[in-house]
């Protein structure tokens, strides 16, 4: 009586530890996704190496910061800053959007070293980056480094940026994604 009690625990316990793993790796297939930051494009906001996990199949929403499919080669973590049919302006800097002018409290750190000395102390380690920044008329430039320039947002698309705007490679030269490019957005940072 005994060894069938233990016996019908053991197989519950397997069961339920088998359950377990299988909806974590389901929920990791078709729900959520750990990525690594790499490079400079978002930073200050985010640092390369950091561990992040996106959620997929989710609303996408402005200024959310989202993971994109890169055509040719990997994926590259960047800000939404247009969405499909917007009108996006900047002039030095500020972002007009639809006609409304609109704060990015998220760049503020990076706009004020470029005020203060185009980046020179940040970059300091980087010399390509720290001449970049000494030749740009402003921290958010044109794929033609026009401090002032418009973007129309297809209908279907996103435009995205990356924080580092002066080294990010970005929608500015790679163009729009579609929601499908899109494979998640960021919600959770690993400590």
């Amino acid at each position: 009586m005994i060894i069938k009690r233990w016996l019908f625990c053991l197989i519950g316990l397997v069961l339920f530890v088998t359950i377990c793993f299988m909806g974590l790796l389901l929920s990791r297939i078709f729900i959520w996704q750990p990525i690594v930051v790499e490079g400079h494009a978002m930073e200050p906001n985010f640092v390369a190496n950091q561990h992040l996990i996106i959620i997929k199949k989710t609303q996408i929403e402005r200024f959310d910061i989202v993971v994109a499919k890169k055509q040719g080669s990997g994926n590259i973590l960047k800000r939404v800053i247009g969405l499909p049919g917007d009108t996006i302006s900047y002039d030095k800097d500020t972002l007009t959007l639809n006609g409304q002018v609109v704060d990015e409290p998220y760049l503020k750190d990076y706009q004020e070293k470029f005020a203060t000395d185009k980046l020179q102390s940040t970059y300091h380690d980087n010399s390509f980056f720290q001449n970049i920044a000494k030749k740009a008329q402003a921290f958010t430039l044109s794929a033609d480094n026009k401090a002032t320039f418009t973007i129309h947002v297809p209908e279907g698309q996103y435009f995205i940026l990356g924080d580092n705007r002066l080294v990010s490679q970005d929608s500015r030269q790679l163009g729009t994604f579609t929601k499908k490019e899109l494979i998640g957005k960021i919600k959770f940072r690993a400590p």
